[in-house]
């Protein structure tokens, strides 16, 4: 039983009444406001709009979409009506947000639309790619294989993120933690320094002690301008990055910047080829493969690639023959596809392509790693060197002048 917040008016007065109501999902919360004499406004799911705990807590999980298909294809299966399967994998979920919406499906499905349409009117849980994979499962009459292929596609491409994740997460944890001592030492160690170089007499401070003390009480005496600028610079960088724009120059930096550049290239390739295995080998058209590819990718250069092979697919050429020489594909992509086109097994060779650059961006992983972690070293050791001259210049300037005299 799930809680609901609900706004309706009362029929007899037209009163607005706010209040809660429990029930196993949106349709049949109105159902009931319906029964208490009143018109519901607005109906929302209290659980899973708690502010952002609730949305962390209720946030659906690839995991939970994975158990939702596999328990899904084994119950249709096993021969149980659609409706019967989805109930049954609705009593089993244990993540609020995605049991409302079974629900809403089942009530939907009871209602006479299909399973895809259905599952279609929740975009934020379900994308494209599940939704014309259900979708072709039922024109074919094998639902069950279409959510099985769904899971495996889902797990493998939640697998490859995450490893790419963990490669990214060390370095950045690496120089969050640098820079926040540099900081330290900045505001609260070279103000000590210059103190105790004060009551020196013949003290002359080097140009890097200068600086860096320039720059310490720069950051003491304004640091409200430091912060807002930080603020100011975060949330502008955030709204940018969410522009078209914006957007493409980041796309573009992935595909492009070192030493990570090659590793989002091979990730891209082996989603389009993961997804694309998936999609043909469930029966979806191949124009409609490539539109759902692109929106899958999640990278504009891509899709727009994607979108102009398609183009040209529509006027008879080749898909591999379509990407040959786009240099937002790598070129062993065209190559193999080619072969696969020859042969008539394009399903075998986008199989072939996801396996070889999973394991491809795999091994650039642990190239990465092998590249950034002496990297991070010697910038370290030159910040370090910076902030132990800094303090340690004018000691020995200080040495030499006594020994001089």
């Amino acid at each position: 039983m799930l809680t609901f917040d609900f706004t309706a008016r009362k029929s007899d007065t037209g009163e607005k009444v706010h209040s809660e109501v429990s029930a196993d999902s949106e349709q049949a919360a109105a159902k009931l406001i319906r029964q208490q004499g009143m018109s519901p406004l607005s109906i929302k799911l209290k659980d899973a709009e708690g502010g952002l705990f609730g949305k962390i807590t209720n946030r659906i999980k690839t995991s939970d979409k994975v158990l939702f298909s596999r328990q899904l294809s084994t119950l249709i299966n096993a021969g149980l009506p659609l409706v019967q399967s989805l109930r049954n994998v609705a009593t089993q979920t244990q993540n609020k947000a995605l049991k409302s919406i079974i629900n809403q499906v089942i009530s939907d499905v009871e209602g006479g639309s299909s399973l895809s349409k259905a599952l279609g009117s929740h975009p934020n849980a379900f994308n494209s790619v599940f939704i014309s994979m259900v979708a072709a499962g039922e024109v074919s009459g094998t639902l069950d294989k279409s959510l099985e292929r769904l899971a495996d596609q889902q797990e493998k491409d939640a697998e490859i993120i995450s490893k790419v994740r963990g490669a990214l997460v060390y370095p950045a944890v690496v120089i969050l933690v640098m820079f926040g001592v540099v900081g330290f030492m900045i505001v609260k160690v070279l103000p000590q320094v210059e103190v105790l170089y004060e009551d020196l007499p013949g003290a002359n401070l080097p140009f890097v002690t200068v600086a860096l003390l320039a720059l310490s009480h720069f950051i003491i005496d304004f640091w409200y301008i430091v912060l807002v600028v930080t603020i100011i610079t975060i949330i502008f960088i955030g709204r940018w990055v969410k522009t078209p724009s914006g957007r493409a120059a980041i796309d573009r930096l992935k595909m492009r910047a070192w030493p990570v550049g090659p590793l989002f290239m091979k990730l891209y390739m082996a989603r389009f080829a993961r997804t694309g295995t998936t999609l043909v080998g469930s029966g979806v058209p191949l124009l409609q493969m490539l539109k759902i590819t692109g929106d899958a990718i999640a990278n504009v250069h891509v899709e727009a690639a994607l979108a102009k092979a398609a183009d040209k697919v529509k006027g008879g050429k080749a898909l591999s023959e379509s990407l040959q020489g786009d240099p937002n594909f790598l070129p062993l992509v065209p190559n193999m596809l080619q072969i696969g086109e020859q042969s008539g097994a394009i399903e075998a060779m986008l199989e072939k392509i996801a396996s070889y650059y999973e394991k491809e961006v795999d091994q650039q992983i642990r190239t990465i790693s092998s590249i950034i972690e002496p990297l991070l070293m010697v910038i370290i050791g030159i910040f370090a060197f910076i902030i132990v001259a800094a303090v340690l210049l004018p000691i020995y300037g200080l040495a030499g002048q006594n020994l001089a005299g």
